[in-house]
């Protein structure tokens, strides 16, 4: 709980308003994250990101930068299919994409990764020993909470959706800035199984239970009764006692009303409410991948392309950045049989985004990027696996804007190393805070000694997007 000697903060915070997400943010309250935004000043926009981590590291060379020419032990299993694209080819496992390609920016040379086995990176732009001292770089998401949250928006700015390591190793987090622009992180272990290996229950029990939360209502509480504020007080528990008892409601300041409002309005609830979308809509979104005998046990679930539903649903909504991930690239052993499993999977969760986004007029508001946190080396080991190689990765850019329909940059003929128009995070980030209208290296942040801290202390938007 964040300190604060105040008994009424201590009443209100005990137990948030409601348990969609609870309302906590690590012990803080909603409207403690709708109070610090509406300090900064900034204003609102429709422009937003949704950033797709492929969780383990996605091989280059069976995705998107295939070798056919290249000796067996490095080329793999999977053959080039054409694209839309003249003279582009990508993997037989990404058809959709591949009839679609014109739709994307296709990135063959993503360099100086970290390797750090985590989404550290693709959430900051940075390494995370990177102003480590007094809590290192916050994610875009907590910085665009900062900037451009407002007291009267109807959904948290900033909602992380990933499984895995990334939520074990906590990726998307507010750094300097402090717990109150913490991402909202709901449990989707009961909408979307991913199982954690081994090592990582010990890491995640450790996080303590405030570390995610939970999708859904109390269940006390039914959704009548929650369209009256005076009735929602008189349904809680707890807070009703000390509510009623002492008139604390009528005392509430804006932001706790309007953290009242967001969760009752019904809006931010029910994007999170997948039993509410038509089954057209459903059908649109769900891979049709039958789950086999073999299926890997930390790989995503065929029902793991309802992520990107679950994504758009949440921009709409209000959300301005949704982290997702897609699991498991981190294939030491048995690399082709894997993504057997997920690139389907991959292939139809986001063809059905953007292709969704570009029917509701959505698309140049919303920057998506795709990309995890390496590359796989070039040879082949002996458990037909790739293992971690942070000198060259991919990354699949589509939307906001930009000017897609082109592949940028090139590796040499094992894929192991750019020799074309290399590619860094920071100007990924650069591109991104570009298309929300944010100049990364004019937008300051001030850390926690009073020194303001420029968004990107280097890289630059993509000039060919």
């Amino acid at each position: 709980m964040r300190p604060d000697s105040s008994p009424a903060h201590r009443r209100l915070s005990r137990r948030a308003f409601l348990e969609v997400g609870g309302a906590a943010f690590g012990g803080l309250t909603l409207a403690d994250l709708l109070r610090a935004e509406a300090a900064t000043g900034a204003t609102a926009s429709r422009k937003s990101v949704i950033l797709v981590h492929l969780d383990g590291g996605p091989p280059q060379q069976d995705m998107i930068d295939l070798k056919p020419a290249a000796p067996v032990e490095i080329r793999g299993e999977f053959a080039p299919i054409d694209t839309s694209l003249a003279g582009f080819r990508i993997c037989e496992l990404l058809p959709r994409l591949a009839a679609m390609a014109d739709r994307f920016a296709w990135v063959r040379s993503l360099v100086n990764s970290a390797g750090a086995h985590d989404a550290f990176q693709c959430q900051t732009g940075f390494r995370s020993q990177d102003l480590a001292s007094f809590g290192g770089r916050p994610a875009m998401g907590s910085v665009v909470a900062k900037l451009a949250g407002r007291s009267t928006d109807v959904a948290p700015p900033f909602v992380d959706l990933m499984q895995g390591r990334a939520l074990v190793r906590d990726s998307a987090r507010p750094g300097f800035l402090g717990p109150t622009f913490k991402p909202f992180r709901p449990d989707l272990d009961e909408l979307f199984a991913r199982p954690l290996e081994p090592g990582m229950v010990g890491e995640l029990s450790r996080k303590g239970a405030e570390h995610r939360v939970s999708l859904v209502l109390n269940e006390s509480l039914d959704p009548g009764r929650l369209e009256d504020r005076n009735s929602l007080m008189r349904g809680l528990d707890q807070l009703r006692r000390d509510v009623d008892a002492s008139g604390m409601m009528d005392a509430m300041d804006s932001f706790s009303r309007q953290a009242v409002s967001i969760l009752t309005s019904g809006r931010f609830a029910e994007a999170l409410d997948l039993s509410r979308v038509p089954e057209a809509e459903l059908a649109r979104y769900a891979s049709g991948v039958r789950e086999t005998a073999d299926w890997f046990r930390y790989n995503d679930r065929p029902n793991a392309t309802l992520k990107f539903l679950l994504a758009r649903r949440l921009i709409e909504a209000g959300v301005r950045v949704v982290s997702l991930s897609i699991s498991d690239f981190d294939t030491h052993g048995n690399n082709f049989r894997r993504m057997r499993q997920i690139l389907p999977l991959f292939d139809h969760g986001l063809s059905a985004l953007v292709a969704d986004l570009e029917e509701r007029g959505l698309l140049d508001d919303v920057s998506i990027v795709c990309w995890g946190e390496f590359g796989r080396t070039p040879k082949i080991n002996n458990n037909a696996g790739r293992d971690h190689w942070p000198q060259v990765a991919p990354a699949i850019l589509a939307g906001g804007g930009m000017r897609v329909g082109q592949v940028i940059g090139a590796t040499d003929r094992f894929a192991g190393t750019a020799i074309e128009r290399p590619v860094t995070h920071k100007d990924i980030f650069a591109t991104l805070y570009r298309n929300l209208g944010i100049d990364p290296h004019k937008t300051t942040i001030t850390d926690p000694t009073g020194r303001p801290q420029f968004l990107l202390d280097e890289g630059e938007p993509i000039a060919e997007l």
